[in-house]
């Protein structure tokens, strides 16, 4: 099993209508919010079992599940062809995010919750060297985790190279990219390929893309965290797409 915690991720994923095995809360700690959460699994007949702080801290592995730990089935990921039959689905221009090596489960949540809500069809992540989606990523994304279609592939060089074939252009986020991520058309059928916390895009990877991205750096640090990196590519991949650029 895996383990949601947090009152949003929780709340979300009830929302959701997400397979809950089972729902621990900590009553001592039972306030507004904590309550209505616990009133929609009740509507929704989850199982709650009401438990001690210690035993949350234990379930969750952390002491930041803000009184609520979920149960739930191994995360189920999608298919790169399930992102694309949901944009067709929606009869909208694919817009994808594809991860390389994104370690951190922080940034990998931040990430799923940015692509979520610019209205990304989909996120892909790598089976290795990549964080996995588990209770960690799901608080950081906000929940979510539970409304994004994530893709777990065995190549991403592969993956791009398949996503050409459907028309789609390969936008790669680089430090030294080829124009500022502003002066690209993002307004069509697009993927958006993030490069690894330290070591940014592999050789492989960028060789695949068909443009680089760059975002304007003037103070002494000279790069952003990944997931800031990807909200400002991502909003302005946005307002083009809803303003037609």
């Amino acid at each position: 099993m895996d383990k949601i915690y947090g009152r949003n991720p929780v709340s979300e994923l009830i929302k959701s209508g997400g397979d809950i095995d089972k729902l621990y809360v900590n009553k001592e700690l039972m306030d507004g919010s904590l309550r209505s959460i616990v009133k929609m699994a009740q509507e929704k007949r989850i199982i709650i079992s009401y438990c001690t702080r210690e035993k949350l801290d234990e379930l969750s592995e952390t002491t930041k599940h803000q009184g609520i730990v979920a149960l739930v089935p191994q995360t189920e990921y999608a298919s790169v062809e399930d992102i694309l039959a949901y944009a067709h689905k929606k009869n909208e221009a694919p817009f994808i995010f594809i991860l390389d090596e994104i370690e951190d489960p922080h940034n990998l949540g931040a990430i799923i919750r940015t692509a979520n809500v610019c209205g990304a069809h989909g996120v892909v992540i790598p089976k290795r060297r990549s964080a996995t989606v588990n209770g960690t990523v799901a608080k950081a994304s906000a929940g979510a985790v539970s409304s994004t279609l994530i893709a777990r592939v065995n190549n991403i060089s592969n993956t791009i190279a398949a996503l050409k074939k459907e028309n789609i252009w390969i936008y790669g986020m680089e430090a030294d990219g080829d124009k500022m991520y502003y002066e690209h058309d993002l307004t069509g059928a697009i993927a958006i390929v993030v490069g690894s916390e330290g070591f940014g895009m592999s050789q492989l990877v960028r060789k695949s893309c068909d443009f680089t991205v760059k975002i304007p750096v003037l103070g002494t640090v000279n790069s952003l965290n990944a997931s800031v990196a990807t909200g400002v590519v991502a909003f302005e991949a946005l307002r083009q797409r809803l303003s037609g650029k």
